[in-house]
């Protein structure tokens, strides 16, 4: 370490971001190495160290031979100034070398907010921000994750997106630049066409052009080649227990988001909210046996000696083997004082038995998603629990010792009315109430019910893709609505800043025309816009004028249901159709069952094999 960084750490906070050298990192020998992958995340390092996918990626590249991945993460803001006062640029944990030493630098674009970040790193690294403006002397910058799925946006900073999971498909990309680096016919151009041409799930933007109407709106996406894809579908992977997971991870110097072990039960979803995006993304359904998870948690277990065990997926109490899979762990985890965790239980899936075995291990508060405050609203959003379910889960917990309950809410959903948003705080007052009743006769502690309220981003490739966010004044003045009608100071209220969500809505729905505002926000150094004490709201507006942007033709206008959107270039494996058919069952206040009652015919199935999305399928 020379001395200018030496003395830098001693000057920043939480110097452990930066100092490298943690146990279970993968060194490797640059003279054996063909390949160099820097994996990006854009955000701190406390965060990104908790994220499995990265954890995943990173081991599964590694494990090729000629391939060296390393990690890099946003440095905090006080790092960055000393960065740029000793003209340090960004350099990867493992080498201690900058970005631009390697042949690849791939993002993970977890959410858009981050892609200040994204801009800011590469302006770190003295990367230029722009592809076209990178010559073959530069690496090639990939980005993946969920927000690919609109790369849009984002799509003039990138060589190539890699749409889907990428254990198979990144190794694939690092395989074919070997081979044409040893055939003496690498070009970047070359290198692009023979991915786009060959290989499942690569999007490559500068290959595909885009024209507009006169309304402003996307006419059509060309591509400039007759053998690349006219559409580009996501990649999956088909047997999880086959697929690769880490027998061992990273381990941090400092404290991070998730100090625990993650185990990763099953991909995809079964429900079919409408808001939400990952429910559809990710499909279909695979699951991993419990004999394999078991063997994995273990393994962890002892490479880690974390005393907790996260069971994660969009949904845990839809796992089908999950009293299996508890009974299994709870037989060494007990012993050995490990908590297991579940957090993503549905209140309709809650019972008594898993309350008794999650209660032996740990005592916490309990956090469920209702999500709208009546009955009629959580139709439209096709949630498919009811109060009663609501009120039989928190009697669980209750009935348990438990005293506070967290629930989850959005504001802003499809013709949501302020009977819907006062139905929050009655469902809220229905908790309390059902406290009482079950300490009846007893000596207890005064209960909290805390209600955390989200602002609607209609998200693409979701059936409410097409519809309009409301303003931030109308939702800011719902959120004081609702603020009014909670008079039990027993009950706690949050909520999301209006302001921040409509900029998410922005990028959440843009396409490539708002690259010249996003290169400017770079310019003028945004960074951690996803952070309260960096985002600045103003800012931004001023950032959309001044590019010639209206934000509200992106986020606050009604897409047209025939309207080429900006992520149609993509195929996520459900069907537009689907997507359309569930916004009318949406406007006419109807449900539809999950995958494992009647399949739906969403289109999933055929990337993962038949029935591959409806597994134990009734009829």
């Amino acid at each position: 370490m020379n001395k200018n960084i030496s003395n830098i750490l001693k000057a920043v906070s939480k110097p452990g971001r930066y100092a490298g050298g943690e146990y279970g990192q993968i060194i490797k020998d640059k003279s054996e190495v063909k390949a160099r992958f820097a994996f990006c995340f854009p955000d701190t390092y406390e965060i990104g160290m908790s994220n499995l996918g990265l954890r995943i990626l990173y081991g599964v590249l590694n494990e090729e031979p000629d391939v060296w991945c390393e990690r890099v993460y946003d440095p905090w803001v006080d790092m960055q100034e000393k960065m740029r006062e000793y003209n340090i640029p960004l350099t990867a944990c493992e080498s201690g070398d900058p970005l631009t030493a390697f042949d690849m630098v791939g993002f993970t674009l977890q959410y858009e907010m981050s892609y200040t970040n994204v801009l800011n790193m590469l302006k770190l690294a003295g990367i230029p921000l722009y592809a076209k403006d990178r010559d073959d002397s530069f690496p090639i910058i990939i980005g993946g994750g969920p927000c690919a799925y609109n790369a849009e946006p984002v799509a003039d900073f990138f060589d190539l997106f890699d749409i889907g999971e990428g254990e198979e498909l990144l190794p694939e990309l690092c395989r074919l630049y070997i081979k044409m680096k040893d055939e003496g016919r690498y070009t970047k151009a070359e290198y692009l066409h023979e991915a786009a041409r060959t290989i499942g799930g690569v999007y490559v933007p500068s290959f595909y052009d885009v024209t507009y109407n006169d309304d402003g709106t996307v006419k059509a996406y060309t591509p400039i080649y007759d053998d690349i894809p006219t559409k580009i579908t996501k990649r999956i992977i088909t047997d999880m227990d086959k697929a690769y997971f880490p027998k061992k991870f990273v381990m941090p110097y400092i404290e991070t988001v998730h100090d625990r072990v993650m185990l990763e039960v099953f991909r995809g979803c079964i429900r079919g909210c409408r808001f939400c995006q990952a429910g559809m993304i990710y499909r279909p359904v695979r699951e991993k046996s419990p004999e394999v998870l078991n063997e994995q948690a273990k393994c962890l277990y002892e490479a880690t000696g974390y005393d907790e065990i996260s069971l994660t997926s969009l949904s845990i109490s839809d796992y089908t083997h999950l009293e299996e899979l508890t009974d299994d762990l709870l037989e060494w985890t007990d012993e050995n004082m490990v908590s297991l965790s579940l957090p993503s239980l549905r209140v309709d899936s809650f019972t008594k038995e898993l309350m008794d075995k999650i209660a032996t291990v740990r005592s916490s508060s309990l956090t469920f998603a209702p999500e709208a405050g009546t009955q009629r609203l959580r139709d439209v959003i096709n949630k498919n629990v009811r109060e009663e379910d609501l009120l039989r889960a928190v009697r669980v917990a209750f009935d348990a010792g438990k005293n506070t309950v967290k629930l989850y809410f959005m504001s802003g959903l499809p013709t949501e009315t302020l009977d819907d948003i006062e139905g929050i705080a009655k469902l809220a007052e229905s908790v309390i109430d059902e406290y009482y009743k079950c300490a009846a006769g007893r000596k207890v502690k005064k209960p909290q019910v805390t209600i955390s309220v989200s602002c609607f981003i209609p998200k693409p490739f979701t059936p409410f893709q097409w519809e309009a966010q409301d303003t931030f004044e109308m939702l800011e003045e719902k959120q004081a609505y609702l603020a009014s009608k909670i008079t039990d100071r027993k009950i706690r209220y949050t909520h999301h800043d209006a302001k921040v969500s409509r900029i998410e809505a922005v990028l959440a729905r843009g396409d490539r025309k708002l690259s010249r505002a996003l290169a400017l926000a770079c310019e003028e150094n945004f960074m951690f816009d996803a952070w309260d004490e960096c985002f600045d709201y103003d800012k931004w507006i001023s950032v959309f004028e001044r590019t010639g942007i209206d934000p509200a033709f992106y986020a606050n206008r009604a897409f047209g249901l025939d309207e080429v959107l900006p992520w149609d270039i993509i195929d996520c494996g459900v069907s537009k159709e689907f997507m359309r058919r569930e916004r009318d069952k949406a406007y006419g206040e109807t449900t539809t069952p999950h995958c494992r009652e009647k399949c739906s015919g969403c289109g999933a199935n055929k990337l993962g094999g038949e029935r591959a999305c409806c597994p134990n399928l009734k009829n």
